[in-house]
């Protein structure tokens, strides 16, 4: 069994609080399909980075990663009402392209194997 460190913890702790508060927040910045990829919180717990995935153009990315960026005050007295630390750790914001990544890897793999297609393997022997 994996033993987990506490900051591990506490990162998918307030990636979990960090989801639904930037979920509730109002700025027109951020737009509804805003999710949260990971958290990664430093080992004195005083900063915190998140990944951020917006759907949208680079423009709509920027100004998502602005408004939050604006919020962070915000969020960080959110985060230390909703989880239990000595220090609650400033907040940086960085866009995270990996789902539309995936979304793409996916597409490109539908077009070459068309659906009802058969794959055949290949063995290759030195």
């Amino acid at each position: 069994m994996a033993k987990f460190k506490r900051t591990d913890r506490i990162s998918e702790q307030i990636k979990k609080e960090l989801s639904d508060i930037i979920r509730n927040l109002k700025d027109p910045r951020i737009p509804l399909m805003t999710s949260v990829v990971a958290v990664s919180v430093t080992g004195d717990l005083r900063y915190a980075k998140a990944y951020i995935s917006v759907m949208g153009d680079e423009d709509t990315k920027r100004e998502a990663i602005k408004g939050l960026e604006s919020a962070a005050g915000y969020i960080r007295r959110e985060i230390g009402s909703r989880v239990q630390l000595r220090t609650t750790p400033e907040f940086s914001f960085e866009a995270d392209n990996s789902i539309e990544h995936g979304a793409y890897i996916n597409e490109l793999l539908h077009r070459v194997i068309k659906p009802g297609s058969q794959v055949e393997e290949t063995n290759e022997e030195d």
